[in-house]
């Protein structure tokens, strides 16, 4: 491919992406195809001879879009936002043309120092405190992660080396290896299953503790786990705490929590991977209550900031314990510059990924990203006065963007009208069971959804609970009907 080539093909794709957005909300949001329907359209080897990039845009028409699921409908409820945004997709563009990694400062200086620029407005922005800045006197940062199970991971690595150390300084009578295999962390049983997949990676026990009434790890309850476990010779060293479960968006007590972790000498870890962007508006700071005694906190731009994937913003009290952990000694050296950012993480190198950020804080502005997240949280809040107002659902929690009720009828019909409507497939919406209900789960996600695609999900919701309980009922009045008849011998 020549340069000219190039410039035609990249700009039939920028026509393509830009046709794909501004259409999305009149395509199905859910795709009408059966497994392994690309295996069968798609060639079993190679093409020996290189094709026109024609032939590629006319597959993607023809093979792909049939087989995607559109993340960036108005009528996508499931899971959380993947974030997108015209400037993220242009700061993608020039990440791929530029092409450069980083490993220290030398390999690309504009990379390191970007970053450490661009994740200090980023900590600015959310109101963290001046300790977790990489312009800070102290010994703490942030860095972009790839994923916020990554985060958690190097966070639990960081807390298992820092409890390694305090042990061998206090005189621990058993050496490294016996106290690995003792070490116990703590999370709720509500969050993210990637906290207990980081808990198998790290080759330590993970807890998985019941929440109160809302959903939240309190701290009582975290207190009755360690000391049992500390009975049972079990060494507690840190807790992952969700701000922002993944199912019904609940806040465990970072102030209850915290104070224990620093009476233990534990390590506290925060997953807001994302309810965390709620923290640029300032009404929604009171969540950081308790964020004293943090050592390492994690959101997800890539989440509801408007960032393309992947981008993972994670940030240290004092980097000291995860690049003592990940420093290898071959790279013992003095550094020209500082931070190191290469030693808080687990790959060697690193992509452009503050580009993409930089670009969307700098083209939205704060009072963008701020406008986005209230948008959204008003969308929610508008839903959730349509459910109230039918009296047959009732709203169980509604936290920023997430919404979940139940219908007050059994669970069979329930599963029964969510099926339908995942059949149906004008809308994608999530049943979830919490504390013993099967509740349906409903999350504004796409940066395009306005007030009337809400109306929209709603009135497919309503037709479908409709028409099941009129089955329902017309079930039941045979069944009756049955009955007297039985009742009087004249079947």
């Amino acid at each position: 491919m020549n340069i000219q080539e190039f410039k035609d093909f990249a700009g039939a794709s920028i026509e393509f992406i830009a046709n794909y957005c501004e259409n999305i909300r009149n395509v199905p949001v859910l795709p009408n195809v059966e497994p392994g329907y690309l295996s069968q359209a798609l060639p079993k080897v190679a093409p020996e001879k290189g094709e026109h990039w024609n032939s590629l845009m006319e597959d993607i028409n023809k093979t792909i879009v049939p087989g995607l699921t559109h993340w960036h409908s108005p009528y996508f409820h499931a899971f959380f936002p993947t974030g997108q945004s015209y400037p993220a997709i242009v700061g993608e563009l020039f990440m791929a043309g530029i092409g450069a990694v980083a490993t220290e400062w030398e390999s690309s200086p504009a990379v390191v120092e970007l970053e450490v620029r661009v994740m200090d407005w980023l900590a600015k922005i959310l109101g963290l405190p001046e300790e977790f800045l990489n312009c800070s006197e102290g010994p703490g940062g942030g860095l972009i992660q790839s994923a916020a199970s990554e985060s958690t991971l190097v966070g639990i690595l960081s807390a298992k080396h820092k409890k390694i150390q305090q042990l061998k300084t206090e005189g621990t009578p058993f050496p490294d290896w016996e106290a690995e295999e003792k070490l116990v962390a703590y999370t709720s049983n509500e969050s993210n299953s990637s906290v207990e997949k980081s808990g198998l990676i790290a080759s330590v026990k993970m807890r998985l503790l019941p929440t109160d009434s809302e959903g939240s790890l309190r701290g009582d309850v975290l207190h009755e786990a360690i000391k049992k476990d500390k009975e049972q010779g079990l060494i507690p060293f840190c807790v992952v705490a969700s701000l922002g479960t993944t199912g019904t968006c609940a806040m465990d007590n970072l102030e209850e929590i915290g104070q224990i972790c620093t009476d233990e000498k534990m390590w506290l870890h925060i997953d807001a991977a994302y309810a965390g962007t709620a923290l640029a508006c300032p009404e929604y700071r009171y969540l950081l209550k308790g964020i004293e005694y943090v050592d390492s906190f994690n959101f997800n731009p890539h989440k509801w900031m408007l960032v393309n994937g992947d981008c993972s913003a994670m940030w240290f009290r004092n980097c000291k314990f995860v690049e003592e952990a990940f420093k290898a000694k071959a790279t013992l050296k003095v550094p020209v510059f500082e931070p190191e950012l290469e030693h808080r993480q687990i790959p060697d190198v690193r992509r452009f990924r503050a580009l993409k950020l930089w670009f969307v804080i700098r083209i939205y502005g704060v009072r963008g990203i701020q406008n986005h997240v209230r948008h959204h949280i008003g969308l929610a809040t508008y839903l959730e006065g349509l459910v109230k107002a039918d009296k047959r659902f009732k709203v169980v929690i509604s936290t920023l963007g997430v919404v979940c009720f139940r219908l007050l009828r059994e669970e069979s019909v329930t599963h029964v009208i969510l099926e339908r409507i995942a059949k149906r497939k004008n809308i994608y919406i999530m049943p979830y069971y919490y504390k013993g209900q099967l509740l349906f789960r409903f999350v504004v996600c796409s940066r395009f959804t306005q007030q009337e695609d809400i109306d929209k999900s709603w009135s497919e919701i309503l037709s479908q609970t409709n028409e099941v309980l009129k089955e329902f009922e017309d079930d039941n009045i045979k069944c009756r009907k049955i009955d007297r008849a039985i009742g009087t011998g004249r079947v």
